[in-house]
């Protein structure tokens, strides 16, 4: 029996499920009871156990034991092996289409064949999810299920009964959209009770639009950084670091200049608040200092004014994200009173038809000023006027593609024939290539700079500096890594931290302590000890770290500086305050007022690193949260093998303790890449917690009047 609809939703789940049969070419798709249950009883009884007799989770938290429960609407998307792209592009347009819908969107999990041992299904695995973004958790099986080779299909079930098979792939999304959104309404049919559910309260629950699991290789520099072009007037590279969702730009030297992007999802804005998903080819117009870019998983085409920091679509053309309109859309998404128009808007965006762009990863400027737009595949060309934004023409096939735009396909790859051969670290069973042209995957993945050739290397992680004249590669090494601030996932919205108190969902504790001080002034001195087999690539900056305090506690932090500001400590008058002094003339830049504020903040010595913040409290409960990102490497004293190396790097890179399979999975990829694995730049986190109980105010000897106290404490933190 179907729940009620007044009844809590089920959280629908979606599965891709991946056993040994080959793709179904049917054009249409037909759906039949399903003739076997024991596939649906293994995923059933997988769910409670991270590895088994004959099966292993991957990519899976740690905080969540139980991912669903037995109750949910399932949909399994089966096909033969991991080597098709089309299947994860199917996933994610899954996602996608109910992202509106959040009672029915998806949690999704992988599910594959695992062999007994072998390396190479390690490496390939790895590599898949880093290049196809797949943030997913991953079931492997040892078992099979031979009842189901009958081609590709869907299969959609709830509750673990009652299956019902699609049997093509390649079928319409609104299809099984309508099909989902059938299932949650059999009970009683009145799709208005849907609406119950957008009310602000619900929306608070989501800390961020994407809902993401914490992959260890998400911790480095950089995460498969994809795409780059140059801008060879002004010394300056743009590197999509696809999987952290932002364009680096720095010069030539390695000195990071700005960086677009602040979070997945879709917004324009800022270069700190604009939000994309997966940035990847980009072509910088001189005369208009823009750099123009695919934003791959948008299915959009953006446009970033270097010059005025802000990032615009150009395609698809909205009215709700310009001007006025997108602030106050943004206000009312916030307040969860979205307007039926703006939704109506977005829906409409997300229903792709044969001209709209999907999943476009290559941008070429041609010489009649157009842009040629090329998904990875090699399999579709958009042509888009420059100026207006607007797709004239869309091509199919590989043969169609370099009748039209082989030039400037051969063009770029060109570049190629300066680079050494024994550069290339590809995986040939995942890449796309266009006939005749060898490393054609490659055209967005390199750019010459002056005297230097910049490749994008995908498998190390890396971006490589190849002289043109002698030929001779190096690592290039980025520096003043404090513009990129805290990586998205440990930026946590205000109203969740004085709410809900949690931060972050899935950011492990580094430090708790408990102290129990007199109200007033509270200086806090924070020493980070640092192990002996790491050191700090740069000093921490001031942009890295966010304190914040909630309870009976304000922060005022740099507060010295502003004059009478310790005696209004009021969160409404700070506010004022800081207006004020923001709009007060400054003698000197923005810049060397950061420059101070850093050195104020933090500071290195003796090999720690020490954290300096002040809170002002009253009596009553309190607690301070301090996350901040530090940039290592292992040192090049270290001695030992490359799998010792990587051993400590795993260590270092995750905080949960993996299974097995999982181990040797990530192990088996940091070990691929060439090059020596100590000059792997990494992020490490570090979240921090300080309670706080404040005492009553001492009495005067009057009785009436209150003495006013400051404290001072320390803590001592050893970085593992």
């Amino acid at each position: 029996m179907l729940q009620s609809i007044s009844e809590p939703l089920p959280r629908f789940s979606c599965a891709l499920l991946v056993v040994p049969y080959r793709f179904s070419t049917l054009a249409d798709f037909t759906h039949e009871p399903a003739a076997d249950i024991d596939l649906l009883s293994f995923i059933k009884a997988s769910l409670d156990e991270f590895e088994g007799t004959n099966h292993c989770w991957l990519n899976r938290s740690d905080k969540n034991k139980q991912l669903f429960g037995g109750d949910g609407i399932f949909l399994v998307l089966a096909a033969r092996n991991f080597d098709n792209a089309i299947i994860f592009e199917k996933v994610k347009t899954i996602q996608l289409r109910f992202k509106k819908d959040m009672h029915m969107l998806p949690h999704i999990f992988i599910m594959g064949l695992k062999p007994n041992h072998s390396s190479t299904f390690h490496q390939h695995l790895v590599q898949l999810m880093l290049t196809e973004n797949i943030t997913v958790p991953i079931l492997l099986s040892k078992q099979t299920f031979p009842e189901m080779e009958k081609g590709a299909r869907c299969i959609l079930f709830k509750n673990f009964e009652n299956p019902v098979i699609y049997q093509e792939m390649d079928m319409d999304i609104e299809i099984l959209y309508q099909a989902v959104r059938d299932l949650q309404m059999q009970s009683n049919g009145d799709s208005k009770s849907l609406s119950v559910l957008r009310h602000p309260s619900w929306k608070q629950e989501r800390i961020i639009e994407d809902q993401y699991f914490f992959l260890p290789l998400q911790n480095l520099l950089l995460s498969c950084p994809g795409c780059v072009s140059a801008d060879e007037a002004s010394n300056r590279l743009f590197i999509s670091d696809c999987n952290h969702h932002r364009i680096i730009v720095s010069d030539g030297n390695g000195e990071i200049l700005d960086c677009i992007g602040s979070s997945p999802g879709f917004e324009d804005g800022d270069f700190g608040s604009a939000r994309l998903r997966r940035p990847a080819g980009s072509y910088y117009h001189a005369a208009e200092d823009c750099l123009y870019f695919v934003d791959s998983e948008n299915n959009a085409i953006r446009k970033a004014d270097i010059g005025a920091r802000y990032v615009e679509t150009l395609y698809p053309t909205s009215s709700s994200n310009k001007g006025g309109a997108r602030i106050w859309n943004w206000i009312m998404n916030k307040l969860g009173l979205e307007t039926s128009e703006e939704t109506n808007d977005e829906e409409a965006s997300e229903v792709f038809d044969s001209t709209s762009l999907y999943f476009p990863w290559h941008l070429l400027k041609s010489a009649d000023n157009n842009f040629y737009i090329i998904d990875r595949r090699f399999q579709t060309l958009w042509t888009m006027d420059f100026g207006s934004g607007k797709i004239n023409d869309v091509f199919k096939g590989s043969p169609r593609i370099l009748e039209i735009c082989g030039q400037e396909i051969r063009k770029n790859l060109s570049i190629l024939d300066q680079i050494p051969c024994d550069l290339f670290q590809q995986q040939s069973n995942i890449v796309c290539l266009l006939e005749g042209l060898p490393h054609s995957d490659l055209l967005s993945s390199v750019t010459i700079l002056q005297h230097h050739i910049f490749i994008c290397d995908t498998v190390g992680q890396r971006i490589l500096k190849v002289n043109r004249e002698s030929r001779t590669s190096s690592n290039f090494q980025l520096s003043n890594l404090g513009i990129l601030g805290l990586p998205y996932w440990l930026n946590s919205p205000l109203e969740t931290v004085y709410g809900v108190g949690n931060g972050l969902l899935g950011t492990p504790i580094d430090h708790l302590q408990h102290f129990e001080l007199l109200p007033g002034r509270t200086d806090m001195h924070i020493s980070l000890d640092i192990p002996m087999d790491i050191e700090l690539v740069e000093p921490l900056q001031g942009s890295c770290i966010w304190c914040q305090a909630r309870g009976a506690a304000t922060e005022i932090s740099g507060m010295d500086d502003i004059p009478g500001s310790l005696d209004k400590i009021g969160v409404a008058q700070q506010w004022y305050d800081e207006l004020d002094y923001l709009a007060a003339p400054k003698p000197e830049s923005e810049m060397s007022i950061e420059n101070d504020n850093i050195d104020k903040e933090s500071v290195v010595e003796d090999e720690k690193v020490h954290i300096n913040c002040c809170v002002c409290t009253s009596p009553g409960t309190s607690e301070v949260i301090i996350y901040a990102v530090l940039y290592f490497k292992l040192r090049n004293t270290n001695e030992g093998s490359r799998e010792k190396h990587a051993a400590r790097l795993l260590d270092i890179l995750s905080s949960k303790k993996y299974v097995e399979t999982e181990r040797d999975l990530w192990n088996a990829f940091l070990l691929q890449p060439k090059g020596d694995l100590r000059d792997l730049i990494f992020m490490k986190p570090v979240h921090i917690r300080i309670k706080i109980n404040s005492l009553d105010h001492p009495k005067d000897d009057n009785g009436r009047d209150i003495i006013l106290t400051s404290s001072s404490i320390d803590v001592n933190i050893v970085l593992q």
